[in-house]
């Protein structure tokens, strides 16, 4: 009830925070609560403002459900969203109750995530932008090589011995550890939320001994870690794509086209440098962003 609460009265902020910035020509474009979300975010923002007469607002550090809810109700109406979030967390009791488990292909978990958004919620899932933000298992490289550790189920035969360090959605969410734990017969010894950077930190000091890594996270250019592999296929695919409201594409055609020039841009490798140069070198999410959009001529 008081998660409810709170998600009620963020959404009432949302929507306040909306209309002041002029009905009929304004956008609102959301971000979640971490690095790559606020560089997206400002992507978005900047290439509509840059483009457009409209007046754009950016809201960040939103959660995985705040932000899906905002959009939802018209508080929010653009962000950028992952295929494998929105199969296994928002369409979960649609799409004939699929099984997170069950293997599928990613252009299945995508194609079936933007069936589901546009016939359920009128939301528009755009095409991919280019890189797949998939979950990692990480470690030290000293601990993989003194405990042979290749693969997830290599660490599930010591892993009551390690402590977990991620962020709190995949330590609670159903395409993370609660499920990961089953399908692997692992547990841990401790799991502890920490976000961003910190994780990484904690294990390189051996605060904790696994931690949350993501494809694209900028860090791990920088601190000497193996991502293990997901031998049983656990972790969805998760391409990253434009989410926008059919309300807003009816009243803005040019919207899409606009961010159409965003795809196949985002490489794997072009996002995690992104993401490294606010985690590592210490940049501001929109400076990085404005230094994407120039460079590939997509503003001014």
């Amino acid at each position: 009830m008081r998660k409810l609460l709170l998600l009620t009265v963020f959404l009432l902020i949302l929507a306040m925070l909306a209309g002041c910035s002029g009905a009929g020509g304004s956008v609102v474009v959301g971000a979640k609560d971490y690095t790559e979300q606020h560089i997206l975010g400002n992507i978005l923002a900047l290439l509509i403002e840059k483009n457009t007469n409209l007046s754009v607002s950016l809201i960040t550090d939103m959660s995985t459900d705040v932000i899906f809810a905002g959009i939802r109700t018209g508080a929010l109406d653009v962000y950028v969203d992952y295929s494998g979030t929105i199969y296994a967390n928002h369409i979960s009791l649609l799409a004939g109750n699929h099984d997170i488990n069950e293997a599928v292909s990613a252009d299945e978990v995508f194609e079936v995530s933007r069936k589901a958004l546009i016939d359920n919620y009128n939301l528009h899932m755009m095409d991919k932008l280019g890189f797949n933000n998939t979950y990692g298992i990480a470690v030290r490289a000293d601990t993989a090589a003194e405990f042979n550790l290749r693969t997830i189920s290599d660490l599930a035969k010591v892993s009551s011995d390690f402590i977990f360090g991620g962020g709190s959605e995949i330590l609670i969410r159903s395409d993370g550890i609660p499920n990961m734990k089953i399908v692997y017969d692992m547990d841990f010894k401790d799991l502890i939320a920490m976000d961003g950077v910190d994780r990484f930190i904690a294990v390189a000091n051996n605060e904790v001994q696994v931690a949350e890594a993501f494809s694209t996270d900028g860090a791990l250019l920088e601190f000497d870690l193996v991502v293990l592999e997901d031998d049983k296929h656990f972790f969805l695919p998760y391409h990253a794509a434009v989410i926008i409201r059919d309300e807003v594409v009816q009243e803005h055609p040019e919207l899409t086209e606009i961010l159409s020039r965003l795809t196949g841009l985002l490489t794997d490798d072009t996002m995690r440098n992104l993401n490294y140069l606010v985690d590592v070198q210490g940049e501001d999410p929109r400076d990085v962003a404005e230094g994407f959009l120039r460079e590939n001529n997509l503003i001014r």
